[in-house]
């Protein structure tokens, strides 16, 4: 009897299950998106009893579309959106508040309070103070809501990030997550890979409401539920070292971009901890069960492939995501237009939240496909910033991006990308990296495959974009875009 990977991807807007096969094939999946709440400017929200009922169901809908029983699926692993935040009573199993998602930047006021402890977070963390990151959102939470305080001083309050939560309620109340989802809390030391008591003094949080830090590819239990009983769970990855596990980045120096809401470069700076001096972040990037963690620079864009639904939704220019190519295809080039899209701020390697969107350089000229292009154009921008700050930071020379995520899908971006940062863009097959690096995690741990260099054979390349683009029109382009970024900070 054949047997199957399963990974469960729940991410931002969605939640996914994927099967694979042992030559990384993807076998059957099924897909729900869950509602975005917005209660205030600046706050997003997401209910987890929908997420987790959407869990069951995609898990449900994928073995039957697939006509594979749950006897056939080897291992199951799990990625997520990071940072996310969601607090639950270890008893009920019901949360105190919806979850708190990454984008959202209501703990703006206590990361200004904690900024005298900038030195301090970035040595033990890696990270800058941010309403990005998990501590915030916990301490938020404990203030904000009634009775969670004392929920949580007397182990009653559990939090966790998005595999913690769907971890708890596939085991039957296991309290655990992994190295890589540990590390964007503003928690965990990246030295002893656990929870920091004076980081957690400082938030004032206590440590008994913690998940166990657990590697990214072992055991961890098995499930327990109605629907699929006695799989191991044996991977755990945050969405976008799932996508570099999966773009089999396991060389230091090897770096992939993920196209999605936001957007995700991470560099594999091998077992050294790397700390940016050019406003990158510091993470893990994975550990495979006893071995040393592999660590990772990370440039994170919070605004990419949302910009294009919030075109779509808010302004209409177009009605499919899918047409804004055709509608930026129409024009050579941006007409002289240049879209900041800062609408909570610029994380990397900015990371000004009082930034604001701009678009920036109308004429009468300009027409709706420039403006188009120049939406496009604004992903190719910010991932050269990253760019930049990544190579001064890792003192490599990179020559090549590996791409996944959505946005791979337009190659006037993929063109334009590689011509901005003046090196190839590679596209793989299997554009399902984020579900395939889970997958890959939880099947080394059970065995399903061997090594990483097994893992390696699987990787093939679909299409690479050289740069056609002069050095002068290089240079002038960029130059143009972080004039427009100027214009956007400190504008709140």
């Amino acid at each position: 009897m054949s047997k199957f990977i399963g990974a469960i991807d729940q991410g931002t807007t969605s939640t996914r299950f994927v099967l694979f096969d042992h030559n990384s094939n993807k076998i059957a999946s099924h897909q729900i998106e869950h509602k975005q709440i917005f209660p205030k400017a600046g706050w997003v929200e997401h209910d987890p009893i929908e997420i987790w009922n959407n869990t069951k169901k995609v898990i449900k809908v994928t073995l039957q579309k697939s006509k594979i029983s749950e006897k056939q699926i080897a291992a199951i692993g799990i990625t997520n959106q990071r940072e996310t935040t969601v607090i639950w009573n270890k008893k009920t199993g019901k949360p105190y508040y919806n979850a708190i998602v990454w984008q959202d930047t209501r703990t703006n006021d206590i990361c200004n309070s904690l900024k005298k402890h900038q030195k301090l977070f970035r040595e033990k963390t890696g990270l800058p103070i941010a309403t990005y990151f998990s501590g915030p959102k916990i301490k938020w939470l404990l203030d904000k809501v009634k009775g969670l305080r004392e929920a949580a001083e007397s182990g009653e309050a559990l939090f966790g990030t998005m595999d913690s939560w769907i971890i708890w309620n596939l085991t039957g109340g296991k309290h655990i997550t992994d190295v890589t989802n540990a590390s964007r809390t503003m928690l965990m030391n990246l030295q002893t890979l656990d929870w920091d008591d004076e980081l957690l003094q400082l938030l004032d949080i206590p440590r008994k409401m913690l998940p166990e830090i657990c590697s990214s590819s072992e055991i961890f239990g098995v499930t327990k539920t109605a629907f699929v009983n006695e799989i191991p769970i044996s991977g755990i990855l945050g969405d976008q070292q799932a996508a570099l596990f999966g773009q089999t980045c396991f060389q230091p120096g090897d770096v992939k971009n993920t196209y999605g809401t936001g957007c995700f470069i991470l560099l594999n700076t091998g077992n050294e901890i790397c700390y940016s001096k050019n406003g990158l972040l510091t993470t893990v990037g994975y550990q495979i069960k006893d071995q040393k963690p592999v660590y990772a620079l990370e440039g994170s864009v919070a605004i990419a492939g949302s910009l294009i639904q919030w075109i779509r939704d808010n302004f209409s220019l177009i009605t499919e995501s899918s047409e804004i190519n055709d509608l930026a295809e129409k024009v050579s080039d941006n007409g002289g237009v240049y879209f900041v899209p800062a609408f909570s701020g610029l994380f990397a390697p900015y990371w000004n939240s009082g930034a604001r969107g701009t678009i920036i350089g109308l004429t009468h000229f300009v027409n709706k496909s420039h403006i188009a292009r120049s939406v496009l154009e604004a992903t190719a921008f910010q991932t050269r910033d990253v760019f930049e700050a990544m190579q001064k930071d890792s003192g490599l020379n990179i020559k090549e991006l590996k791409v996944d995520g959505g946005m791979t899908a337009s190659e006037l971006l993929m063109q334009f990308q590689a011509d901005i940062l003046d090196i190839s863009v590679i596209v793989p097959e299997m554009t399902e990296t984020t579900a395939l690096g889970a997958a890959y995690a939880a099947g080394l741990a059970v065995g399903y495959w061997k090594n990483e260099s097994e893992l390696q054979k699987n990787w093939k390349e679909k299409k690479t974009w050289n740069s056609n683009m002069t050095e002068k029109k290089r240079k002038i382009l960029y130059e143009k875009w972080q004039k427009a970024v100027k214009r956007s900070l400190d504008w709140v």
